[in-house]
């Protein structure tokens, strides 16, 4: 620890991410700020969770807080709903008091409401009946989405074309009445302190959907390359010290 260093302790337990575009997440030892995007590991969460606990859920509360304006009873479609935006995503808006629709895979329905879904939609057989005040489309699929949006509805794509990142985030799109955001989520320090708050009150916890040793690490990759992950994928540096 850098000469100076109060925030923290000698052994104390952290988690965080790294700021903007520096990498780092595979290496096994990493030397950030102490006033960057780090805070203390609580102790309601394993290691593997505080290693996940901030991709996905940083996006998830972006979208539905700040860029869709999620509001309680709000009717709410996540699609993709068991990954790891969309886990968060059910979560967040179920603690919100939203009504909250998911469209998933036919292997993950039961994992959709036990996160919180009120409605889950199998994407393979079930027609998607809105009007729904907020779509969030995590992977980008879901066809003509300003269909199934209300008047004053808003769409948040987390996986969109340049061309609709760049120019939603520098001027949110509407359509009739409707709103269309996509772009960069805000990552500071604020973020980071409200997703723990979340987490703090039983709100939101990170789903694994599996945990792999180092070695294994390109098997990990082909899981998350394939489009079919549940939650988060976590590599283990040294399982025998991740309680």
């Amino acid at each position: 620890m850098g000469e100076g260093v109060k925030r923290f302790a000698v052994g104390e337990a952290v988690f965080g991410i790294t700021d903007g575009m520096r990498m780092g997440a595979h290496a096994e030892q990493l030397v950030v700020r102490a006033d960057g995007l780090v805070f203390p590991r609580p102790d309601t969460l394993s290691v593997p969770e505080a290693a996940s606990f901030f991709f996905g859920g940083l996006t998830a509360a972006d979208f539905l807080l700040d860029q869709c304006e999620l509001q309680p009873g709000d009717r709410l479609l996540v699609v993709g709903g068991t990954g790891a935006v969309g886990s968060a995503a059910i979560q967040i808006a179920h603690h919100l008091g939203a009504h909250v629709t998911a469209l998933s895979g036919p292997n993950n329905l039961n994992l959709a409401h036990s996160l919180g879904a009120d409605v889950v939609l199998n994407y393979q057989t079930d027609p998607v009946m809105g009007p729904f005040d907020v779509i969030l489309d995590v992977p980008g699929i879901l066809p003509n989405p300003i269909s199934h949006l209300a008047k004053g509805g808003r769409l948040g794509l987390v996986t969109a074309d340049l061309a609709s990142m760049l120019g939603a985030a520098l001027r949110p799109m509407r359509v009739g009445a409707r709103k269309l955001v996509a772009g960069v989520i805000k990552e500071t320090p604020q973020a980071l302190g409200r997703l723990i708050a979340l987490h703090d009150i039983g709100a939101y916890r990170p789903h694994i959907g599996a945990e792999f040793p180092l070695s294994e690490i390109v098997q990990a990759h082909a899981q998350a390359d394939s489009g079919h992950k549940r939650g988060n994928l976590v590599i283990l540096m040294n399982p025998q010290q991740c309680p």
